[in-house]
């Protein structure tokens, strides 16, 4: 067995060509070995996993726990209020069980299914509008015209978040991710710290039909979560529902026109979109890591000795381009067969709102590439923004136009 030491000189792989492309840094970490003992961008110690057969198998360990009390040392997440730290992602076994119970029948297949016109509609409204202004002017943004407003629409709805509010609230989650200055973090979180708390308030005196409606009867009547919880429950349903699937759609496109033989094969056979939607979460999902964990006991993982108390973080990026799984997982294909990808977790914390999530990226590229057929990129791939995030592998924008002539 070895232990690797800790020192004050950690490697710091997470640097500025790192946020463009991060790809070849998880390469070069798989191959020097399957746990690596780093420094974080604010120079918090984690131990790094990087394979796939690893990443996997950690996912259901119940050694791990996501739970910030079992931490002594290292990362441990954003520093949330209670009212906003209480949930699922922070919490293991009974409690976890107890809520996602709450929300689970929200996000059923059936009811996702329900949800499709709607969907539908809202990504119509929104090519209508991006072609319009594509007709007047050179470029658009597709990040804020259609990536972002599309699942802020969806869940905006489910929560019946007023219009004026769910722009704002994107944004905040945003700047909690990609700082632009060092205030702005704790600035983001108390935002949606003082809107939640209005809004689950609002609600409480004007009940409706919508989610956080249902929610609140569970905490009002029958004492099923605490306030904290019922807040942050509100937190996490929004935040994941808009923040994944925003940037997948948007980094999906670029994907899709970055492999113009991939998308001449797609627009032939579109019965191929879900597999493509499939290998796009495996080649492009934003995510780069699944929430931090705590082992709750000393761990050895091939080999490397890791104590209780310390900061794992599972590279959910790194294992969907591991070469002893996935056949030239640099390559992006959407007739790929082993799609079985980790981007929407494992086991207890495998994502909630999945259903919706697919249906989103699905029906957002879709729409994009019959109402568009010709759209292309605005300026050089060279010259695209990447968020200076070790988290989130996300666009800062995309900039579209429209090709004069079809050329494929």
């Amino acid at each position: 067995m070895t232990s690797l030491p800790s020192t004050p000189a950690l490697p710091r792989p997470f640097d500025t060509a790192f946020f463009t492309d991060p790809y070849p840094t998880y390469a070069r970490l798989r191959e020097a070995g399957p746990v690596h003992r780093i420094a974080l961008p604010d120079g918090s110690p984690v131990w790094l996993v990087v394979r796939e057969d690893d990443v996997r198998a950690l996912l259901t360990d119940p050694r791990l726990s996501v739970n910030k009390t079992h931490s002594n040392t290292g990362y441990k997440g954003f520093s949330l209020p209670p009212a906003l730290d209480a949930n699922l992602l922070n919490l293991d076994s009974a409690d976890h069980l107890r809520l996602r119970r709450l929300v689970s029948q929200a996000f059923t297949p059936r009811r996702v299914e329900n949800l499709r016109v709607r969907v539908q509609g809202a990504a119509d409204r929104l090519a209508d509008r991006l072609a319009q202004r594509l007709v007047t002017q050179p470029s658009a943004d597709l990040v804020t015209e259609f990536a972002n407003p599309l699942p802020l629409a969806v869940i905006g709805d489910l929560f019946d978040v007023p219009q004026p509010d769910r722009n704002p609230f994107s944004t905040w989650v945003g700047n909690m991710f990609a700082p632009e200055h060092p205030n702005q973090i704790a600035e983001s979180i108390d935002h949606i710290h003082h809107f939640l708390i209005r809004l689950v308030a609002e609600r409480r005196a004007n009940p409706g039909h919508d989610l956080l409606s249902g929610l609140i009867a569970a905490r009002d009547a029958g004492d099923q979560l605490t306030e904290d919880e019922l807040v942050s429950l509100a937190f996490l349903i929004l935040m994941a529902g808009s923040e994944n699937t925003q940037h997948l759609i948007s980094s999906g496109l670029l994907t899709l026109l970055r492999h113009p033989k991939q998308l001449a094969a797609l627009k032939a056979v579109p019965g191929l979109l879900p597999a493509a939607v499939e290998e796009l979460l495996r080649y492009a999902h934003p995510n780069q890591m699944a929430i931090r964990r705590f082992p709750t006991e000393p761990l050895e993982i091939d080999g490397v000795h890791i104590p209780a108390g310390d900061t794992v973080m599972l590279c959910l990026a790194s294992a969907h381009r591991d070469p002893a799984r996935y056949p030239d997982p640099d390559r992006f294909d959407i007739r790929r067969q082993d799609t079985a990808h980790l981007a929407l977790g494992q086991g207890m914390h495998y994502c909630l709102g999945a259903p919706l999530a697919r249906m989103e990226i699905q029906l957002g590229l879709d729409t994009l590439l019959r109402r568009l057929p010709r759209i292309a990129l605005a300026v050089p791939d060279t010259e695209l923004v990447w968020r200076s995030s070790f988290r989130s592998h996300a666009l800062t924008a995309l900039p579209v136009t429209i090709r004069a002539e079809q050329t494929e």
